[in-house]
């Protein structure tokens, strides 16, 4: 699991076969009407080559995000702690209004991971 964009939302991402990425992001609705609503949206097609890791969302209430990007180890000394690896890339954030204009907004990210459960020594 790791961070997303604001505070409290997060992104689960589990690797499968051939690489195959699924998951979900789990976010703040921002819209009038999901404004404070907590959303899933889950991972519908992605993969990870490497450490390249790209994934598409569903849409929900209008928009879906696109993530290109490396996993990277990151600050983190230990898997407990946080940050231990961190996403780094371009989210873009697909919006389609009532008429069916869809925009793209491209923010450069890092998401961190979170601290995982050290377990039983």
């Amino acid at each position: 699991m790791y961070s997303f964009v604001r505070e409290g939302e997060f992104i689960q991402i589990t690797i499968g076969d051939k690489a195959a990425v699924s998951g979900f992001i789990s976010r703040f609705g921002d819209s009038e009407s999901d404004r404070g609503v907590f959303l899933d949206q889950f991972i519908k097609s992605g993969k990870l080559d490497g450490n390249k890791l790209s994934f598409t969302t569903e849409v929900v209430h209008g928009n879906s995000f696109n993530f290109d990007g490396v996993v990277q180890r990151g600050a983190g000394k230990k898997l407990d702690e946080e940050a231990y690896y961190v996403l780094r890339g371009n989210l873009t954030r697909l919006s389609t209004d009532a008429e069916k204009k869809t925009t793209s907004q491209v923010t450069q990210v890092e998401f961190k991971s979170f601290p995982r459960d050290a377990g039983p020594n």
